[in-house]
């Protein structure tokens, strides 16, 4: 069996805690790997590789560092086929879905190749006389990033290369469900000539997360999961005295108008529900439709929803792969097949699927269900599943006060031909990303990703603008230089004067 390794201070180590745990191939529900759990002790040679690396990384050229961004990229590109095979070797997802990861994550490398932008400064000449002041932007020192194994690939590249680029050392935690594709990244960065401690991988559990948000030498936290551990992250870091971005779970609601083009509304709702095995932070999970267009919707909803092929991520046919481990596949099933009870129209019933020749993989099929009260446990909690749940309300009013009466508020969509009704919705919703026809509004990479309410602990989005600025402080200097003309002018204990 194959074991798999931390990457601490430009090279890989194999760890010593003597704690593993076990990365499954998803599709056949076998144990192919294992990861070593890394030790407090484990950590902290992560964070002080870090910290030594950033004693000169920190105070290097911006064209060195966008330099090596660069050729990261290029290897990134030439190697995408490699990280989606990994992703799906251990995630499940489809191989085209594991290379779009890859490509969004590409995204945000971009972004920090071009960093340059996002760092100048401002100068304010003659404020007063002779004096000037500037604003300028500097790095944080290490700074840590904990991922879930939903994106291994992509969610990583929503924090380091922006880290990185602003004169930052990262100290990555991936999940320990699919770790392989951190690794592979690592050894990207390495050959792209990045200098030694600046990238450090370190897998493991509880003890490695809390280690990274109690540890003295980690100056800011990034994290992104489900909304019970991102407000312990935020907590915990936060008394630490740390700063934190912390994106927490979602319940993504979709409304339908009774004008929409009913067609595009079931193909988009197909598609960000069961996409990926519903395993996105952005999948759509509630439908809202509006008026008498319910039946109708679900029925297209439904004929789509039965012709999707579920099969292993390798096989070039399969369009939804298996869900990441068994017990995740046991809890999803339990809301469909408590749904029923809870008030809900079982429209399909994916539980006990199973595809021919990989009978002991973590398969669920598509669910849908429709009239869900606003009580059941299958709208209420985020299921992280190939689940839809449909409601019904009769007025664009009352959709919206569902949708804003929902702790969550990550992403959501409406589905009209009418331009005052999406841009009301767009204006009265809460929720921090919103899409107009438009099912997964995920922003490109220059603009900011994040949620309000119980999706986002933190003041700040990640990526985007708010990426550099999470990355950065800001300082001003104030200067004056004496003209070689002017006579000294003495003590004066009087307030400065500008004027």
């Amino acid at each position: 069996m194959k074991r798999l390794h931390h990457w601490i201070n430009g090279k890989p180590g194999a760890g010593s805690s003597e704690r593993y745990g076990p990365v499954h191939n998803p599709a056949t529900g076998q144990q192919e790997k294992q990861v070593p759990f890394a030790s407090v002790e484990e950590v902290d040679a992560a964070v002080a590789a870090a910290k030594d690396a950033y004693a000169t990384w920190g105070t290097s050229s911006l064209a060195r560092r966008t330099t090596i961004l660069f050729r990261f990229r290029a290897l990134l590109e030439a190697n995408r086929d490699a990280i989606a095979e990994l992703i799906t070797a251990e995630h499940g997802k489809v191989h085209s879905d594991a290379l779009g990861e890859v490509a969004r994550g590409l995204e945000i490398v971009d972004l920090a190749c071009g960093i340059t932008v996002q760092l100048k400064g401002e100068l304010s000449t003659e404020v007063a006389s002779r004096v000037d002041v500037a604003s300028i932007r500097q790095p944080l020192g290490v700074v840590a990033g904990i991922t879930p194994f939903n994106f291994p690939a992509m969610v990583p590249m929503w924090m380091f290369p922006i880290a990185i680029a602003t004169g930052n050392t990262f100290v990555l935690k991936p999940s320990e469900k699919d770790p392989s594709a951190s690794l592979k990244i690592a050894e990207l960065l390495a050959e792209a000539g990045l200098p030694d401690g600046v990238f450090n991988v370190v897998h493991g559990d509880k003890t490695a997360v809390d280690r990274l948000l109690e540890h003295p030498d980690v100056k800011a936290v990034s994290f992104v999961g489900s909304t019970p551990i991102a407000r312990h992250i935020h907590t915990t870091a936060s008394a630490h005295h740390k700063r934190v971005q912390a994106l927490g779970g979602a319940k993504n609601h979709m409304l339908v108008l009774p004008d929409a083009d009913l067609d595009a509304a079931a193909d988009a709702a197909v598609s960000a529900a069961y996409g990926s095995a519903g395993e996105r932070c952005m999948a759509i999970s509630a439908v809202v439709a509006v008026g008498s267009i319910g039946d109708e919707l679900v029925e297209k909803i439904r004929e789509r929803a039965e012709k999707i092929k579920i099969g292993p991520g390798n096989d070039p046919t399969s369009e939804m792969g298996p869900l990441i481990t068994a017990a995740h596949r046991d809890k999803v099933a339990s809301y469909v097949t408590g749904a029923a009870a809870e008030g809900a129209k079982v429209v399909l019933d994916g539980t006990g699927y199973t595809v021919e020749g990989f009978e002991d993989g973590h398969w669920i099929g598509i669910s849908l269900l429709d009239k869900v009260p606003t009580t059941a446990t299958a709208y209420t909690d985020e299921i992280f599943g190939p689940v839809l749940c449909v409601l019904r309300v009769d007025t664009y009013d009352e959709g919206v006060a569902l949708i804003n009466s929902s702790p969550f508020g990550n992403g959501t969509a409406i589905f009209t031909r009418d331009g005052g009704a999406a841009r009301r919705f767009q204006l009265e919703i809460e929720a921090g990303m919103v899409g107009v026809n438009v099912p997964i509004p995920v922003p490109v990479g220059y603009h900011s990703f994040g949620g309000w309410k119980d999706s986002l602990f933190g003041d700040h989005h990640i990526y985007g603008n708010d990426g550099t600025h999470f990355y950065t402080r800001g300082k001003v200097v104030t200067t004056r230089w004496p003209d070689p003309a002017d006579a000294p002018t003495g003590v004066d204990l009087g307030f400065p004067r500008n004027h």
